[in-house]
């Protein structure tokens, strides 16, 4: 059982025939009690002091945890966008090549139709300048044939024979 001011104060201590000077004990005593007192006013207050501080550290204890479990839920959550964008990214990558390859395909089916009509164009132009050239060389045929001067040696006659029918039509038309 721990000794308390109060005891030391109550303390009686038998008197023997050549004993201790019974003030200097009394004032011994009396300093022993303000000092045992001062040593329990600051134990308790450091007892206070260390309930304080423990309460404390269990609030930042609390808190400490806290933030650990916030900065896993945080690096989770940083995970699962990071993953999301990256499948994202791929989505987009995936549907820009598709884009791609469709622009492409049309790109090559366009130039193929294309290239089908040039040729095309081409085999119409060598039948037109065929057909053209056959059609001036039978002008040229007709004009180097010997009867044009048949022609024109005969129609001086065939005007007169012309100017002669038609006068005679205008004289019946006029009856």
């Amino acid at each position: 059982m721990a000794l308390t001011p109060l005891d030391i104060h109550n303390k009686e201590f038998t008197r023997g025939f050549r004993g201790y000077d019974e003030d200097e004990v009394n004032e011994f005593l009396d300093q022993v009690i303000k000092d045992y007192e001062m040593v329990i006013r600051d134990k308790k207050n450091l007892e206070e002091k260390v309930t304080q501080l423990e309460e404390k550290l269990g609030h930042f204890s609390n808190i400490e945890e806290t933030l650990n479990k916030s900065i896993l839920v945080a690096q989770e959550t940083a995970e699962d966008v990071k993953g999301s964008a990256n499948k994202e990214a791929k989505l987009i990558v995936k549907e820009a090549e598709k884009n791609a390859d469709r622009i492409i395909n049309e790109a090559l089916s366009k130039s193929r139709r294309i290239s089908l009509e040039v040729e095309e164009l081409k085999k119409q132009a060598k039948v037109f300048r065929t057909r053209l050239k056959m059609m001036v060389e039978a002008q040229l045929d007709m004009i180097e044939n010997d009867d044009w001067d048949e022609l024109f040696n005969q129609e001086i006659d065939e005007e007169t024979e012309f100017e002669t029918e038609n006068e005679k039509e205008l004289a019946e038309n006029k009856s």
